[in-house]
């Protein structure tokens, strides 16, 4: 396998080479599994780790490998592997780590498209599928909303809730697919590009390694059978992996995400929300809340009916949970850099002393 075939560019090369890093092996990160990698590259699949250098400056979670990078890396044994440097991401897709506020959790990186999977029969939820656009946008990655389990539900509610996302949802594709009868699968497997990665985001029993599965035609995860109590086929992915296909496309599988927590993503919300954003410019205030103002035009245009009122709302949560983020990570860096001059202080008051 050479490494175009896993997505490998002359940008990349260019950037190794602008590194004067020729002389280290040059992978893709396609499993991670606590800080531990498994990195492919043209001589094979290698257990990675990082070095003492790599950990210790890393600032944050975003400075450590993910699912998606390009690594360089000094091999050691037959199956062994040193990471020396991660090579610049173009897109790194992430959300609000679980758990811990203002804190970030790397999903994939260098993604060029994410499908956005929704099962039809009950865990469909609109709202849900604007947070996964906001994270998209965000990330500079391409949406493309797939509708799983279609052979669950009559036809004629298929439609109405396809209409339901293009009312609120402008330029956007969507795919309505059955793993069961593989109807919808012709056309989605017509727009995977080669040479493209592509990431699957969606909660857990949608049918995302089923559909893994069935776009690579061979059984790469494992699922478990469907549960007589809920009706969906939990799978058991608990750490995200990377595949070719035999199109050419390059697939990572993320485990299912119960919780979609946004970051800084000003830019996201802009796009997914563009109606609001654009009436927005007409308002009274410039300033403008769009929650109570006097000559708000969103508010206006919510009242008449031509914003639909569950987007709104959930613009407004959406709006307040970035403030919040932000605020968290601005409270937390100003905490960091009062420790850091409490840290000065104290080293230079332990060398006076010892004089």
């Amino acid at each position: 396998m050479k490494l175009e075939d896993l997505g490998y560019n002359q940008k990349l090369e260019e950037q190794r080479i602008e590194q004067k890093l020729e002389s280290f092996e040059v992978g893709r990160v396609i499993a991670e599994h606590k800080e531990r990698y498994i990195v492919k590259s043209e001589k094979g699949e290698f257990e990675a780790e990082i070095t003492g250098n790599l950990r210790f400056a890393a600032k944050s979670r975003e400075d450590f490998p993910a699912v998606g990078d390009w690594v360089v890396m000094i091999m050691y044994g037959s199956d062994s592997a040193i990471i020396h440097r991660i090579l610049p991401r173009f897109s790194t897709i992430k959300r609000q780590a679980v758990g811990q506020f203002g804190e970030i959790q790397i999903i994939a990186t260098n993604i060029d498209y994410a499908f956005l999977i929704q099962a039809v029969d009950g865990d469909f939820n609109i709202n849900r599928l604007e947070r996964y656009l906001t994270i998209c946008y965000s990330s500079k990655v391409s949406p493309i909303i797939v509708l799983s389990k279609t052979d669950l539900i009559p036809e004629q509610k298929i439609d109405d809730i396809i209409g339901s996302i293009k009312q609120r949802i402008e330029d956007i594709h969507v795919f309505a697919i059955s793993n069961k009868t593989s109807e919808g699968y012709d056309a989605l497997k017509k727009i995977i590009e080669k040479g493209k990665t592509y990431c699957m985001l969606g909660s857990s029993g949608v049918g995302k390694s089923t559909l893994m599965n069935n776009l690579s035609g061979r059984n790469v995860m494992k699922t478990d059978l469907i549960s007589q109590s809920t009706g969906k086929g939990r799978h058991i992915t608990s750490h995200r992996e990377l595949i070719v296909l035999e199109s050419g496309g390059i697939l990572i599988d993320n485990p299912g995400m119960r919780e979609v927590g946004i970051t800084d993503t000003t830019s996201g919300l802009e796009t997914t929300f563009d109606r609001i954003i654009r009436l927005s410019l007409n308002c009274k205030f410039k300033d403008c809340t769009h929650t109570s103002e006097v000559g708000c035009s969103v508010i206006e245009a919510v009242e008449n009916g031509e914003i639909d009122k569950r987007s709104y709302e959930n613009y407004l949560k959406m709006e307040r949970e970035k403030d919040h983020f932000e605020s968290t990570v601005e409270e937390r860096r100003k905490k960091d850099k009062e420790f850091g001059k409490m840290l000065k202080n104290y080293k230079k008051d332990m060398s006076k002393n010892r004089h």
